[in-house]
């Protein structure tokens, strides 16, 4: 009886909505894996849900969930001063690499430029204060198997030193590597959405700032990108060859938590229309109007 109440719940291959998804990824030259929950209902649905795949920048929430505890733990404070640096600046997102050498900002605002722009040089120095390995420690605490930050984010071309800096226990295996600053699965990002969403990660009063920061994301080329009506709170992740979006769509269908990941395309595309967000964005609308 148990398992005919969980089978209900869960859409198979061969529902509508997976045939549905499934023909709107057919052709794409690239590989999807998805998972997502009507935090409502308890309807969930998968394709390569479990399968690990690189975070991209959407470690980021991971490394904000560590954050947020350490200071619950008063191991940290909102208000203590970090100091950039000229060598701690890298490439890619966020504006801290632009701005002055030596700056000092409180440890809050660096996570709130870590999510709401993803700014790299912010999630690093916020490393070097926690460490990867604390948030390592904290996943597998929380049961996930698979989420793990392997190293520092590196700046354009750092990729090529014998020996960057941060990595974690993790990260120093070798077959590691290949996941870049992060691993994680589609069905664990969900895993910690509703759990932020329940109000079960550090405190219902933490959850809760954790959301409101997620909701102040400036990315909206995915998950995002055509919704009107609803409100969302998501981290993004892009790489060349890949693009990632986690994240909760407060829709009339009930809260639905969301991770997709399209990963192996051929051709590097930086702009809004990068054929994987397109493709996150109708597969999200899918999910959002049909998992009830």
């Amino acid at each position: 009886m148990i398992i005919h109440a969980l089978l209900a719940f869960l859409l198979l291959p061969g529902s509508d909505l997976d045939q549905q998804v499934r023909a709107r990824i057919s052709g794409f030259p690239g590989k999807v894996t998805l998972y997502a929950k009507n935090l409502q209902t308890g309807a969930t649905y998968s394709l390569n849900g479990e399968e690990p795949t690189r975070t991209a920048s959407t470690i980021k929430l991971a490394i904000m969930i560590e954050t947020f505890a350490e200071a619950a733990e008063n191991k940290l404070k909102w208000t203590e001063p970090i100091t950039d640096s000229a060598a701690e600046k890298v490439s890619g997102s966020g504006i801290m690499q632009d701005l002055m050498d030596g700056d000092v900002l409180p440890l809050h605002d660096l996570v709130m430029l870590m999510i709401t722009l993803s700014d790299n040089t912010a999630t690093n120095l916020i490393l070097n204060r926690i460490g990867g390995d604390a948030v390592n420690a904290r996943m597998e605490a929380l049961g996930l198997k698979q989420t793990r930050v392997m190293r520092k984010i590196l700046g354009d071309g750092q990729d090529l030193k014998p020996a960057p800096s941060g990595i974690t226990k993790e990260g120093a295996k070798p077959e590691n590597k290949k996941w870049g600053i992060g691993r994680s699965c589609r069905q664990e990002m969900v895993l910690l959405l509703e759990k932020l969403y329940k109000g079960e990660l550090v405190s219902p009063e933490a959850s809760a700032q954790m959301i409101a920061i997620l909701k102040k994301q400036r990315d909206h080329s995915g998950i995002a990108r055509d919704v009107k009506d609803a409100v969302v709170a998501n981290k993004t992740g892009a790489l060349d060859a890949l693009r990632s979006d986690v994240g909760i769509v407060y829709t009339a269908n009930g809260p639905i938590a969301m991770a997709i990941t399209v990963d192996g395309m051929p051709q590097p595309n930086w702009t809004e229309d990068n054929p994987g967000e397109l493709l996150i964005a109708r597969i999200s609308e899918l999910l959002m109007s049909q998992l009830r």
